[in-house]
C-alpha cells in the first residue's frame, strides 16, 4: 500500500528554522523525484523544491532559494526527504505537500500535508 506522509510542521516566529520530512513508500519510490509544494486557502498551489531520485538534479523556487535546503535518503524502496527552511517568514505560512513521480515534471503521488505558520 503506498503512503505518502509529511511531517515536521508547526507554529514558529520569524527568522526560526523548521525541518519537514517527507516519507514514500509501498512502491519504488526510490527511484522517483520528489517535489515538495505548498498551498494556502484561496491562494495557487507554488512549487518549492524538487529532487531528483539520486539528488543529482534539484530545483527551488526563487521564493526559497538560499533559505530552504532539500536532502533526501533512499533506503530499499523507501524514500525519505527532508525541506530544512531557515529564515522563515510569515509569506512562508502554508500547508507544505510533497509529490512523488517517475520525473521531476510528474506528480502522481500526494501526501495530506503539514502545516506551518509563522508568526511575525
Amino acid at each position: 500500500q503506498v503512503h505518502v506522509v509529511e511531517s515536521g510542521g508547526g507554529l514558529v516566529q520569524t527568522g526560526d528554522s523548521l525541518r519537514l520530512s517527507c516519507t514514500a513508500s509501498g512502491r519504488t519510490f526510490d527511484t522517483d523525484a520528489i517535489n515538495w509544494f505548498r498551498q494556502a486557502p484561496g491562494k495557487g498551489r507554488e512549487r518549492v523544491a524538487g529532487i531528483s531520485w539520486n539528488g543529482g538534479e534539484i530545483y527551488y523556487a526563487d521564493s526559497v532559494k538560499g533559505r530552504f535546503t532539500i536532502s533526501r535518503v533512499n533506503a530499499e524502496s523507501t524514500a525519505s526527504v527532508y525541506l530544512r527552511m531557515n529564515s522563515l517568514n510569515p509569506e512562508d505560512t502554508d500547508v507544505y505537500y510533497c509529490s512523488a513521480g517517475p520525473t521531476m515534471s510528474d506528480y502522481d503521488y500526494w501526501g495530506e500535508g503539514t502545516q506551518v505558520t509563522v508568526s511575525s
